[in-house]
């Protein structure tokens, strides 16, 4: 690439290529005079950000490009992130708000410059910590910038700038810390316990309050350390020894049961022997335990709303007879006063949105509380007739959940960019289904002969000390060894181990309007084959379909769950899986992700039987867009551990399959009448 910098009427020519402001009667003349001064390197960021800005929208490209040539030189490095600031101010609310976000960026950036040159913004990690605070558990926290760090128990304050380390890479590590320990104080309970009658005997509630926070960070690394060792060695690096004077207080603190009220009884001790200055640690934060109680009193009454209503929903369905038939407004478990039968069988049933309820009021109280098992009475809930039509764009339904989208021309995420839905998977005829096993009897017969043979297998472990049969290989090598002098291995023999199954498997199915017809007909026939020979092998699986029409229309649609059983009502389910829309796939990824990654089994295995590449109605996701944000779902999917694998019917598959799946995790079928045929293969071999 050329380093010559461009002239002003190059720029303004470049400018009006990717921003079509002949058209619109503008002229680029004013900025590209301003960009015409800056080195090749910076004009070229600012003519790349401004075509990717203009494929949002023209004026969102005018916007970052007129500014850009006034900004540029004084952002420097920041450029890119300034600009994504921008873009993501955008998505969230609009073009009024991008300017208004842009220069606060460029503000904030030329006072922090003229502050130091070794801390680190927010804006630059902030995107790292939020992949990091999605891979920890407990309730989903917010990261916001703020004056200092603290949390309300729902969102996790950082400083806006850090320059505590002597380089950036220290600073970095920090910010990471003090998320973490944010994140300790929702998840281990630090709110749980009212700290005021003690916070009222301290002459200075503000230094009460800091003892607080140390002894609290004593009790919450050492919980760290149970779950996460590794971060908190990171910490304790970090942090290096306690002050000796409060060694003996960190190591009772550390004690597996120790709870926040254990916390408070050292406050106790320390105010009657005479407390001194807390001591400076700089990963530790302030506690506002008066905000966090309001939030978490507001918190626990909604979720308990959510809880109480969807049980309720699952009571009126099991327990009234004749609920189906009433077509209006199926009974209500409360309108005859029921308890709830089973509440915590129930809770596996629970839809996303209230399951992530339950956990988060167990996370907050330790159990549910009694009244979160009782329906939540006449009204709360009515039936909505056509759940497809509930659901057509325009109608103001609270999606199940939202999830952050990649956008590889950024660089960065795009934060609850998709809304998805988990709907209600339509049903089909049975006799479809007993006519799919009738049709392959003598293929299904077979299938299951051979996973049955694979349940049962032993697999063999070469060169052991001791063991069943005598390991040739190793007999030929230790005879070598001998005769050229060295030390022969005692490792002789072969071992047989029973092979202990532990594997959860969850089926993707592309139900894109691509699948219409033949396709289909082989997805659903493949998936009763599969189901027939797995519930010969016992493993764990689920299948869900999947398709949408557009970001804010992402649908799901629960076709066996893990808790269902293969029963008639299942296999009602798979008949009913049909074409619909779309194939927007990393939101699919990473929802069905989440849910294979609750299945307590040692190994994970992700199928997709798709047809096609990712694609979506009408927006950017077609083309590269859908394949970088699905390669990166599965990257996420396998940085948790979790396998995956693509059946596809699409011939052209080989151009795109080994860059979202790896050379040796797909399979391309080039015709759908042999995907029944092929996929229990397919599957043995991924299982075996």
């Amino acid at each position: 690439m050329s380093e010559r910098k461009l002239f002003a009427h190059e720029l303004e020519a470049r400018l009006d290529e990717l921003l079509l402001l002949s058209l619109r009667q503008r002229s680029a003349a004013e900025p590209a005079a301003l960009l015409e001064a800056l080195p090749r390197e910076t004009q070229d960021r600012v003519l790349h950000w401004a075509g990717v800005a203009a494929q949002t929208s023209d004026d969102l490209g005018w916007l970052i490009a007129s500014l850009a040539a006034e900004r540029a030189s004084g952002l420097g490095a920041q450029l890119d992130d300034w600009v994504r600031a921008g873009l993501d101010a955008y998505d969230r609310s609009g073009l009024a708000a991008t300017r208004k976000a842009l220069n606060e960026f460029a503000e904030t950036h030329a006072a922090r410059v003229r502050h130091s040159q070794e801390g680190i913004d927010f804006a630059t990690v902030e995107g790292r910590l939020s992949r990091f605070l999605q891979a920890l558990d407990g309730r989903a926290l917010k990261l916001a910038s703020g004056p200092k760090a603290w949390t309300d128990s729902e969102t996790l304050w950082l400083p806006e700038r850090l320059d505590v380390a002597p380089d950036v890479v220290g600073n970095q590590r920090l910010y990471k810390v003090m998320a973490a320990l944010l994140w300790a104080q929702t998840r281990f309970g630090s709110f749980n316990i009212d700290p005021e009658p003690e916070l009222e005997l301290w002459p200075d509630r503000e230094r009460g309050l800091r003892w607080f926070a140390v002894f609290e960070a004593m009790r919450l690394e050492a919980c760290i350390g149970v779950e996460l060792p590794g971060l908190a060695r990171d910490i304790a690096l970090l942090r290096g020894p306690w002050p000796g004077k409060l060694a003996a207080v960190a190591e009772s603190l550390a004690r597996p049961r120790a709870t926040a009220a254990d916390s408070l009884a050292c406050m106790a001790e320390l105010r009657r022997v005479g407390a001194g200055d807390t001591p400076i640690i700089p990963h530790i934060g302030v506690m506002d335990p008066v905000a966090a109680r309001r939030v978490r009193a507001a918190r626990i009454a909604r979720e308990l709303a959510v809880v109480r209503r969807a049980l309720n929903v699952i009571a009126a369905t099991d327990t009234k007879p004749g609920a189906a038939e009433n077509s209006d407004y199926p009974p209500l478990a409360a309108e005859g006063e029921l308890q709830v039968p089973d509440p915590q069988a129930d809770l596996l049933a629970l839809p996303p949105a209230a399951r992530e309820a339950a956990k988060s009021l167990m996370q907050d109280l330790g159990e549910l509380p009694p009244e979160a098992l009782h329906a939540a009475g006449p009204g709360a809930w009515q039936p909505v007739d056509g759940g497809d039509e509930s659901m057509t764009p325009g109608v103001t339904t609270q999606p199940d959940a939202f999830y952050d989208e990649w956008d590889y021309r950024r660089g960065s995420w795009r934060h609850g960019w998709c809304h998805l839905y988990e709907m209600t998977a339509p049903v089909g005829r049975h006799e479809w289904v007993d006519e799919v096993r009738t049709r392959h009897a003598h293929l299904i017969r077979s299938i299951r002969r051979r996973f049955e043979a694979l349940r049962g297998e032993d697999k063999p472990q070469k060169r052991q000390f001791d063991g069943e049969e005598i390991d040739l290989d190793a007999q030929v090598d230790a005879r070598a060894d001998r005769m050229s002098g060295a030390e022969p291995s005692p490792r002789l023999f072969i071992h047989r181990r029973r092979i202990e199954r532990s594997l959860a498997v969850m089926f993707m199915v592309d139900m894109s309007g691509s699948t219409k017809g033949w396709v289909n007909d082989a997805e659903r026939e493949s998936l009763v084959l599969l189901c027939e020979a797995i519930e010969a092998l016992g493993d764990s699986y689920a299948i869900y379909g999947f398709s949408g029409w557009t970001r804010t229309h992402c649908d799901i649609y629960p076709v066996k769950r893990f808790a269902d059983r293969y029963d008639a009502a299942t296999r009602q389910r798979i008949a009913g899986i049909e074409a619909r829309d779309y194939t927007r796939m990393g939101v699919a990824v990473r929802h069905l992700s989440g849910l294979l990654m609750r299945q307590n089994t040692r190994h994970k295995l992700l199928v997709t039987l798709s047809d096609g590449r990712p694609d979506d109605y009408g927006d950017e996701y077609r083309g590269r867009y859908g394949i970088e944000d699905t390669r990166r779902a599965l990257l996420e999917a396998r940085e948790k551990g979790i396998r995956s694998y693509c059946v596809t019917i699409d011939r052209h598959g080989a151009d795109y399959l080994p860059q979202l799946y790896g050379p040796a995790h797909y399979s391309v079928i080039d015709d759908a009448k042999k995907l029944p045929q092929k996929i229990a293969e397919i599957y043995r071999k991924l299982t075996g």
